[in-house]
């Protein structure tokens, strides 16, 4: 994308960049496997989704995801994820603006 892009713009960017690198590390262009979304969510979401660590959490996590049951993750279900991190920020900072008002 060009280098004037919004905030918004490179917040987006970024996220799809980012499930490409985990995506391609093994060849596959389409969908992460769980060792890719592990290290993903280890990488990259380490204050957000702590319990993640534990191998078995991050499967049960995968399992969630994965809507089609083919065990990797593809970009769509990858965005699931994101819209419920996003929703519960959301969530967090709503309640500290009543808090604070």
């Amino acid at each position: 994308m060009a280098s004037s892009c919004s905030e918004l713009e490179s917040a987006i960017e970024v996220l799809v960049r980012k499930y490409y690198d985990y995506a391609k590390k093994k060849g596959k262009h389409d969908k992460m496997n769980k060792k890719e979304f592990r290290e993903m969510v280890k990488q990259e979401l380490p204050h957000v989704l702590t319990h993640t660590q534990n191998k078995e959490a991050a499967n049960k996590l995968i399992q969630s995801l994965d809507l089609d049951e083919d065990g990797k993750i593809s970009f769509e279900e990858y965005w699931t994820l994101i819209g419920e991190i996003a929703l519960k920020l959301s969530q967090q900072m709503a309640l500290q603006h009543q808090e604070r008002h």
